[in-house]
């Protein structure tokens, strides 16, 4: 193996996972090593009662993150949504609509269809997902989350030649089921503004993934139900502490699927759980540097 592991290091990449798990020495711009991100919040409703926990709770959240598509949020639940990140200063995320599973194939909803995650069947599901965020955009959202790879690069190309705002930023999905320095590479080369690796990527994985990009990785603290279930506060401090700039997508565990229908309630557990995930923080690593109010993209 040592060839191989020669010839990666010689373009830039680890030559292993990297098991003595060495500090990060990056940051976003602002100096801050992490921001919390809650995800599943898929419409106004749900929306304002978690920006008002969180605001009890004294804790700035940097990322909602609506996760059922655009094509399912009328304009004014757009419009309304926008309205409210604006003012509390975070950004919001809104889903690629079309993908695998609203799309007719019957074959992504069965055992062997599950590797096709939310990716993209043929021209015209490329076609109407660039509509998708094209309607976003028009509406004032400029952050979205992508699930297909070659979606993420046309819509990049489109935002080199200004068909798109250059200001557009992308976030690849967990779903996508990266997990390894080399896709992390890509994905960064194509576009990606911040990548989601699968969920239950380990620690020596997540610092190797760290080494090959800059580019902020967004990690699940916990987990659906239908994802897993697990929670893993604990290893917070060290996922930072390895992998900043990192995003911390919290509140997973309130609901049972990606695109659980979350209630005003259930917004207001979410909040619960990244007060509790800060605590971890505080806790076990109080010198963490955690990006300030109205630190976005």
């Amino acid at each position: 193996m040592k060839e191989t592991r020669a010839f990666l290091k010689s373009i830039g990449l680890p030559d292993g996972d990297a098991y003595d798990l060495p500090t990060s020495k990056k940051t976003f711009s602002d100096g801050g090593q992490y921001r919390f991100e809650v995800p599943g919040i898929q419409g106004p409703k749900a929306m304002e009662a978690l920006l008002d926990t969180m605001e009890s709770y004294e804790i700035y959240l940097h990322r909602v993150t609506q996760t059922k598509g655009i094509m399912l949020l009328t304009d004014n639940e757009i419009m309304e949504m926008v309205k409210m990140a604006k003012e509390a200063q975070t950004d919001l995320i809104l889903a690629i609509g079309p993908r695998a599973t609203t799309d007719t194939s019957a074959a992504v909803h069965t055992p062997e269809g599950v590797r096709m995650g939310y990716r993209l069947r043929g021209q015209e599901q490329i076609v109407r997902a660039i509509e998708d965020v094209k309607r976003a955009i028009s509406l004032g959202c400029s952050t979205f989350l992508v699930y297909d790879e070659g979606c993420l690069w046309v819509l990049n190309e489109m935002r080199k030649a200004n068909e798109i705002p250059s200001d557009c930023h992308f976030k690849v999905s967990a779903h996508a089921g990266h997990g390894n320095p080399c896709s992390a590479r890509l994905l960064e080369q194509i576009g990606a503004n911040s990548i989601n690796p699968v969920r239950d990527i380990q620690l020596q994985m997540l610092a190797s993934m760290r080494e090959a990009i800059d580019i902020p990785i967004d990690i699940h603290t916990e987990n659906p139900e239908s994802t897993g279930g697990f929670i893993r506060h604990y290893e917070v401090p060290e996922m930072i502490r390895i992998a900043s700039p990192i995003y911390l997508k919290t509140g997973g565990s309130v609901a049972k699927t990606h695109s659980w229908e979350s209630t005003a309630d259930d917004a207001k557990k979410r909040a619960k759980q990244v007060s509790l995930v800060k605590r971890m923080i505080d806790t076990y690593y109080p010198n963490a540097i955690q990006s300030p109010k109205g630190s976005l993209k």
